[in-house]
């Protein structure tokens, strides 16, 4: 990354803040699910029942940084073996596209998500963690889905 994107992204961290939100649910879980850019159907979900059959729900919204910290927390946790993916991805840098990419192709020797169209598909992960998350995670494809009642469903087909 160069100096000009590095000012750009501080630059929009001051003027366009996002707060991480992340919410936990029930430990004994083996569910998370990211709403990718959904904020509002991450805090249905939150706020819902539903929280009782999940373990963690948090959103994702860049193909990069926010990769890396969603891979290395799903991993640092054992019991977590399924992302339920859904929520609209956020447009121009796709990060739940990515994250399908990460998954399926793993990196190049650049840190480079192999098949990513996004921007700056570039992770810091190590290839033991993109490994560990390749073989520790499934991932259901829900991109898209933004009903809560249809993502309780597939949660309860999970169980």
């Amino acid at each position: 990354m160069n100096l000009v994107e590095e000012i750009a992204g501080e630059l929009c961290k001051i003027l366009l803040p996002i707060e991480d939100r992340v919410y936990f649910g029930n430990s004994e879980s083996n569910v998370s699910v990211c709403t990718l850019s959904s904020m509002n159907l991450l805090d249905e979900i939150a706020n819902s029942s539903l929280m009782s059959k999940i373990n963690v729900a948090g959103r994702l919204l860049s193909e990069n940084k926010g990769i890396d910290m969603l891979v290395r927390h799903v991993t640092s946790n054992a019991k977590i073996r399924v992302i339920v993916l859904c929520g609209k991805d956020t447009t121009g840098h796709r990060p739940g596209y990515s994250l399908l990419c990460l998954h399926k192709n793993g990196t190049d020797k650049n840190g480079r998500i192999i098949g990513s169209q996004s921007p700056d598909p570039v992770v810091s992960l190590t290839n033991s963690e993109v490994s560990r998350f390749q073989n520790q995670i499934k991932i259901i494809d829900r991109i898209g889905e933004t009903d809560i009642s249809n993502l309780k469903t597939t949660i309860i087909k999970i169980q």
